[in-house]
């Protein structure tokens, strides 16, 4: 038995892994990747209990800005890195960073420290996404790659499930061990990290040929300098107002960043943080292009939908989490199928094209069905379709950049499309965003004076039950007061348990909202649609860039 396995190896090409190998190492990276993904979605649902014990309410856009900003940051500097001196040691750094700063921020004080804390954990979270991706295409070849990354996406999946039901679980509980419920959203990733961190040194272990080269500062500083402003403006402007003075400045300060990073990376060459050059093969910089509009269309779409799932159904966090799970079951299935079909067949523009028509034909769905009365079974066919797009297009456009560049530059690739598509992303939900809440005011008003509303809403008054109900209450004095437009912008628990009709007006007034949102996102996705067509299908390569660095270094 010795002999054979010592026979195989002696066949197998320099760098080249076995099926078992691969499937050990993907254990060590998808148990971080699964910290960093779980993190995204236990945290929203908990937001508001932890800022009301901390007396912050207002500024809790802060805490989940400064952690998307040193995330988007980080993310092109941990490719870098990683090419430079391998990507295990980077690995073990981004997790140690993460439960440093998941420690730190379960011990917050205030929301100031909360923000700073959770930026902490952003660093290492911009490394965790970026550098699993890069290592599943140093040891997998770009042919096999879209097979494997189906079991990325099954991460996603399951930490967008669970979340959900974690995050309101301990939001909703005072105290465990004397400690409050909510600390426990970030202080469990100490021992989640710890078995992390212990799985990666275990299996994680992969070849690397070293690339001793100058490390781009100038061109970290003005990345930082570039993205932050933006990253800033977008989260915050629909706050501060669009054309208010702090936005356009942040906006301009972001325009003289871009224009001095580029400079920088002209002047670095092949030491480039991003290498220009990168950018000359058209098949790479148009699925950048592609990528980041994907992003503006998907992201800003799909925040509405667990908004709609709560406010218009009277979800709670978790059942909103349960609910969408069609959307998962679409992504991920168009996930497994596609990536069999391109390791088959070695082919994958194709989902370019469909995977945009798929998710174009998901939220023009919705535009025609959803209303304050559609079923919930309704809605998830459309929740399927955006899921069976997304399945298309997130592991199609990692597997087109990697492929579309020689094996010295995988990570700074991987990195890059990671960025551009987080980029769109973050400027998508900011402009989704204000779209639906700019227009959500007038909506209410506008059901609110539908005579069917109307009649609806003096029956309820009328009956003696509805008055006697305390979870009427709320809302009823909310209508008397005329504040009730105002007010579900603000928060929308009023609404929990109240009597139909006397929320109709405020589900109709979201539903309508929400309509503009999937019009534009569909608007967006199809223009990402007509681009897919002009971008050229680069042959996949059948090995990995382990055994393109390896043999290079031989030669």
């Amino acid at each position: 038995m010795a002999s054979n396995k010592s026979r195989d190896a002696a066949n197998r090409a320099p760098g080249e892994m076995t099926h078992k190998e691969i499937l050990i190492v993907l254990v060590g990276l998808m148990s971080g990747m699964f910290l960093a993904a779980l993190d995204q979605s236990v945290v929203g649902t908990a937001m508001r209990t932890i800022a009301d014990d901390l007396g912050g309410l207002s500024m809790q856009a802060w805490a989940t800005t400064a952690y998307l900003i040193t995330a988007t940051v980080s993310t092109p500097i941990y490719g870098k890195l990683g090419d430079i001196f391998g990507r295990r040691p980077l690995f073990l750094i981004a997790i140690a960073i993460f439960v440093l700063g998941s420690v730190t921020t379960g011990l917050a004080n205030n929301m100031f420290e909360l923000a700073a804390y959770r930026a902490l954990q952003g660093l290492g979270a911009g490394g965790l996404f970026s550098l699993a991706l890069t290592i599943l295409a140093d040891i997998v070849p770009p042919r096999e790659r879209a097979r494997y990354q189906g079991m990325f996406l099954a991460v996603f999946g399951t930490s967008s499930l669970l979340g959900p039901v974690i995050g309101g679980a301990f939001a909703g509980i005072d105290e465990i061990l004397f400690i409050d419920g909510w600390r426990w959203v970030f202080l469990m990733n100490l021992p989640i990290g710890a078995i992390s961190l212990f799985m990666v040194l275990k299996f994680l272990h992969i070849p690397h040929t070293p690339r001793p080269q100058k490390i781009d500062w100038w061109g970290a500083a003005t990345i930082v300098l570039a993205v932050v402003p933006i990253l800033i403006a977008a989260e915050l402007g629909r706050e501060w107002g669009w054309g208010s003075p702090l936005t356009l400045g942040l906006i301009a300060t972001g325009v003289v960043g871009i224009v001095l990073f580029i400079l920088v990376e002209k002047g670095m060459g092949p030491a480039a943080l991003i290498p220009l050059a990168l950018f000359k093969n058209q098949t790479f910089a148009r699925t950048q292009i592609l990528g980041f509009i994907i992003g503006i269309g998907m992201f800003g779409g799909m925040i509405v939908l667990p908004l709609v799932i709560q406010v218009v159904y009277g979800a709670n966090p978790t059942e909103a989490g349960l609910l969408m799970l069609p959307m998962v079951a679409g992504m991920m299935t168009a996930s497994i199928s596609s990536g069999r079909f391109t390791s088959n067949t070695g082919k994958y523009r194709i989902f370019f094209n469909t995977g945009t028509a798929t998710l174009f034909a998901g939220y023009i769905y919705m535009v025609f069905v959803l209303n304050a009365d559609t079923p919930i079974w309704l809605v998830s066919i459309g929740m399927i379709l955006i899921g069976f797009g997304l399945g298309q297009l997130m592991q199609t456009t990692m597997v087109s950049s990697q492929n579309s560049v020689e094996a010295k530059d995988i990570g700074v690739a991987t990195s890059t499309a990671t960025f551009f598509r987080q980029m769109g992303g973050t400027l998508g939900v900011a402009v989704f965003m204000s779209i639906l809440f700019g227009q959500l005011k007038d909506s209410v008003l506008a059901a609110f004076s539908k005579p069917e509303v109307q009649t609806d809403l003096q029956n309820a008054v009328s009956d003696p039950a509805v008055m006697a109900d305390p979870a009427n209450g709320p809302i009823l004095g909310l209508i008397e007061s005329g504040q009730a437009a105002d007010a579900i912008s603000l928060d929308s628990s009023f609404l929990i348990g109240a009597d139909e009709r006397l929320t109709a007006p405020f589900r109709i007034g979201f539903v309508e909202s929400s309509l503009s949102v999937f019009l534009i996102a569909g608007g967006v996705v199809f223009i990402a649609f007509i681009f897919s067509w002009f971008i050229k299908e680069v042959p996949l390569r059948t090995k990995s860039a382990s055994q393109e660095a390896a043999e290079a270094a031989s030669l």
